[in-house]
Order: C-alpha cells, then sequence, then structure tokens
C-alpha cells in the first residue's frame, strides 16, 4: 500500500505557518511577539502552547536589536546551541555553551550545584549585553538571577528562559519574570526545552516565519 502524503518541502511550511495562524489565539502579542510564538509553537506542534508564552515589556524589540549589535548567544546545553540557525544571526553572532569545559565539574563541586550552573560562571567575561537561552536546566536559570543580585555582575541584553521538567521548571520561570532583572521571555510552567527555545532565538534573529 502506498500512502499518499504532502511532499513538496516548502509547501508544508506555508501550510503548516497557515495552521498555526488559523488555530492559535495570537491577539494578546505584539508583532515582534508574534513571530516569537508562532515559531515556538512550530517546534513544539502545539497550537496552545501560546497561552503559556509571557513576554516582559518590549522583550522581543530588546533582543532583536541585542542580536542585530552583534550580541552572543549564551546557551546553557548543546541542544540549544547547535540547534541555532547560523544564517539567520543578523551579524555572524557567536553562541557559546560553556557545558562541556573541563573546568566546569571542578567548579560544580565547589559550589555544591549542577553542572549546568557551574557552567554559567565561564559566561561572566561575555555576558554584558548577551541573549541568554536557557532551555534545559532550571538550576542554570536559578544561577542566573542569583548571579544577577550581585550589582557587579555584567547584565545580559535578554532572557529567553524555558527550562523544561518537574522540578524546579515551573519555579524558576516564575523566579525569572517576578524580578525581571532584564527583558525576559518565558514558557510557564513544566513546559519547555531546547526546541522550543532554539525557535524563539531563530525567530528573534531573523525576524520571519
Amino acid at each position: 500500500m502506498a500512502w499518499a502524503y504532502e511532499k513538496n518541502g516548502a509547501e508544508i511550511y506555508v501550510q503548516s505557518f497557515r495552521t498555526i495562524r488559523a488555530e492559535a489565539d495570537l491577539a494578546r502579542f505584539t508583532p515582534e511577539e508574534e513571530i516569537v510564538a508562532v515559531r515556538m509553537i512550530h517546534a513544539a506542534g502545539m497550537v496552545g502552547l501560546e497561552a503559556h508564552v509571557e513576554f516582559s515589556a518590549g522583550m522581543a524589540i530588546a533582543a532583536r536589536a541585542a542580536l542585530e549589535d552583534g550580541a552572543p548567544i549564551l546557551c546553557d546545553a548543546h541542544m540549544v546551541s547547535e540547534g541555532i540557525t547560523r544564517t539567520r544571526l543578523p551579524r555572524e553572532n557567536e553562541v557559546i555553551c560553556t557545558l562541556r569545559d573541563p573546568r566546569v565539574a571542578g567548579l560544580a563541586q565547589e559550589m555544591g550545584n549542577t553542572r549546568s550552573a557551574a557552567a554559567l560562571e565561564l559566561w561572566r567575561d561575555k555576558l554584558r549585553g548577551a541573549v541568554v537561552a536557557i532551555g534545559n536546566a532550571p538550576t542554570a536559570l536559578f544561577h542566573l538571577l542569583n548571579m544577577l543580585e550581585d550589582p557587579s555582575c555584567p547584565r545580559p541584553a535578554a532572557i529567553i528562559g524555558c527550562p523544561v521538567g518537574f522540578i524546579g521548571a515551573a519555579e524558576s520561570k516564575d523566579a525569572l519574570m517576578q524580578v525581571q532583572p532584564v527583558p525576559s521571555m518565558v514558557v510557564r510552567g513544566r513546559l519547555g526545552g531546547s526546541a522550543i527555545t532554539v525557535a524563539a532565538v531563530n525567530a528573534l534573529a531573523s525576524r520571519k516565519e
């Protein structure tokens, strides 16, 4: 038996975004935010995700401006850093993940924390003006918030906070949006992960679906 299915990649792409726009409730988003939300829905394959997506005022504009200015993108996991489409980046922006740095294991032991959190300590010389993309580890987002409590810690331009999971994910995102140390966006609750975080970065980088 031969299965009939759409084989035209361009048509699949067009139909996918047409379906999202027909079915998702996007009315509350600004035009800049909507592009990001649509991309995230596409990555998750989940209309309804938009109900959990929250931006602080002006976040999408601030993140895009930082990327256009050449800001690096700091990622908590290689699943995030490897998913970013380099050709979408407006200034050949540096994409950084320090999780595999040989210093991280020792730092984690000294700190009594996870490697994902310890890896952020190696961001300090790149953090000022950066776009942060956290898509896996709640401990990384919590540690970033603790770092930013120190006035001497460099401030990123924007934070995408979408860690996924059952322990600490919802709480870390609630904390980010409560404090909002810089313009931020999250997917509330346990939802999150690398794919939708990458989708958010790619959307902010290119301003188009």
